[in-house]
């Protein structure tokens, strides 16, 4: 199995944090991909993923899935022994994937457009509207409040443990200072979460 990546981009990191929490790190090759130099743009890299965007999980059999989450769902549902991140009751996986929902259409996606629009760092390939990645910053900036008050007194994002919510908030807000967004003082709750996250062993794959 190989995980085609690029280790700077926030989405391979949600995987390999996601892999590393349920000790999968050793069953797949990381294949390095260099987005700045179009190597996701190639026909070969599309044929595994015809939205040329990493990561991407290939199959021994040459099956080749793209998207974070479904990479995530193939490893929860492979791995029945390992611990659990999208959860275990019905209550659980609800109020997990509406986290991920959540952080995903609100968070993370605005990080990613102020990203993409502010930095020119696509600029040979998109068209960059700079008002656009702007608003886009103060969405961001908001959740981050919205998640400051959801946090108090919580330990974690939800279902009282650690979860794939955890992860992908903690990937999004780490990844918000490359658009010099981070942590605002007053958001006691949130960096105290924050700093947890960052304590554990897979923050640091």
């Amino acid at each position: 199995m190989k995980i085609y990546e690029t280790k700077t981009a926030p989405n391979p990191r949600r995987v390999r944090m996601f892999m590393a929490e349920k000790g999968l790190l050793d069953v797949a090759e990381f294949v390095e991909i260099d987005l700045q130099k179009g190597e996701n743009l190639t026909p070969e890299f599309a044929a595994r993923n015809p939205f040329k965007k990493v990561p991407v999980m290939e199959l021994g059999d040459g099956t080749a899935v793209a998207e974070t989450m479904a990479i995530c769902r193939y490893f929860e549902e492979s791995y029945p022994d390992s611990p659990t991140l999208l959860g275990d009751t019905a209550l659980e996986k609800t109020r997990i994937e509406q986290w991920l929902r959540w952080i995903d259409f609100y968070f993370f996606m605005p990080t990613g457009m102020c990203f993409q629009h502010t930095s020119g760092y696509f600029s040979d390939r998109m068209n960059p509207i700079q008002e656009w990645g702007e608003d886009c910053g103060k969405a961001v900036v908001s959740f981050m409040a919205f998640l400051d008050e959801h946090l108090a007194g919580k330990d974690f994002i939800c279902c009282d443990r650690f979860t794939a919510a955890d992860i992908n908030a903690f990937a999004t807000v780490a990844f918000a200072r490359v658009v010099n967004i981070r942590i605002a003082a007053e958001h006691q709750n949130l960096q105290a979460w924050f700093d947890r996250i960052k304590s554990r062993p897979s923050a640091k794959v």
